[in-house]
């Protein structure tokens, strides 16, 4: 039998266990585990590994666990819109400089030990399991630009009036 004090030592562990980012297969270990990032309380996180900050929230959603509101939508010419439409507007968090992250960048937060969605659930929590636009155009095909599916972290290029989600990043510092 155990001690008690080796019970409740083990049962003050379990909280931790379970706001580990969850992985739909277990044989794979976490590509951005919740180690790799600081969360700031307000909104944002830092990821320690690029230094990128990060919105926790896609557009359009807010609150501690991304669950208020509705997911926004945008075209890519509104998605690449959108950042300057918030940093006029006051910024979020205290910042003013948010923009749409580069296909590279928005690549980073998959997470490819999991799916639906595909990116880390503790860090960035109820993540809509959809396609996010990144800043970058397709060199060859003029009307395309670059987006991730969140539901399996796959990237492809995708006609830019299509409406898509949007994450905002900014230069960590």
């Amino acid at each position: 039998m155990f001690p008690a004090t080796v019970i409740i030592a083990l049962l003050m562990l379990l909280p931790l266990s379970l706001q580990a980012v969850t992985c739909n297969n277990s044989a794979l270990p976490p590509s951005t585990p919740d180690s790799q990032f600081t969360v700031h309380g307000d909104g944002t996180v830092t990821d320690t590994v690029t230094g990128l900050m990060w919105k926790q929230c896609v557009e359009g959603l807010s609150g501690g666990d991304c669950s208020t509101g509705s997911a926004q939508t945008f075209t890519w010419q509104g998605a690449l819109q959108r950042p300057a439409s918030l940093n006029v507007g006051g910024g979020f968090a205290g910042y003013t400089d948010w923009r749409l992250p580069n296909l590279n960048e928005l690549l980073s937060l998959v997470e490819t030990c999991r799916n639906s969605p595909a990116i880390n659930n503790v860090v960035f929590p109820n993540t809509p399991s959809s396609y996010v636009w990144s800043a970058s155009a397709n060199a060859n095909v003029s009307d395309f630009a670059w987006r991730v599916y969140f539901n399996n972290g796959n990237s492809n290029n995708n006609f830019r009036p299509y409406s898509y989600g949007v994450r905002l990043v900014r230069s960590g510092q």
